[in-house]
């Protein structure tokens, strides 16, 4: 079972301006823009309606593994705005935030753009991962 956890407190890592986003120390707010102005191609999407809280959490985490190790930088996860939710409400937004905070390999994460999903989704970006270190030892 992934080992995420839904009693995170995210409120005091995520910056709340105009569009949600984070980023790990160390990490420059230009990254933080970029991603914005989606200056970095997002390579491979998931998208977790439909699933229960606990088969979300699950299949993010396996995304996650996934991505990094094959090399992956750039990812969109879409959670969904909740419109079809009790309430009107995201179940899942504020989960995945969480959880993509306890990853390491998560550097940093915004909403996406209207065209990409708004706020029915997140553009990550991710470590480069052991795909990227084996081609260095190679070269």
């Amino acid at each position: 079972r992934e080992a995420l956890s839904d009693e995170w407190d995210t409120s005091s890592l995520l910056d709340t301006d105009e569009a949600l986003s984070f980023r790990r120390p160390g990490i420059g707010a230009d990254v933080v823009r970029n991603l914005r102005k989606g200056q970095w191609t997002v390579q491979r999407q998931l998208d977790l309606h439909d699933l229960r809280t606990d088969e979300a959490r699950e299949a993010l985490g396996q995304f996650i593994r996934e991505c990094y190790k094959q090399g992956i930088r750039c990812v969109r996860v879409v959670h969904g705005k909740g419109l079809g939710s009790p309430g009107k409400m995201s179940v899942l937004r504020p989960k995945v935030q969480s959880w993509l905070i306890q990853k390491n390999q998560v550097l940093a994460f915004v909403q996406a753009t209207p065209a990409q999903g708004g706020a029915g989704a997140l553009v990550v970006l991710l470590q480069g991962g052991a795909a990227r270190l084996a081609h260095r030892i190679t070269v």
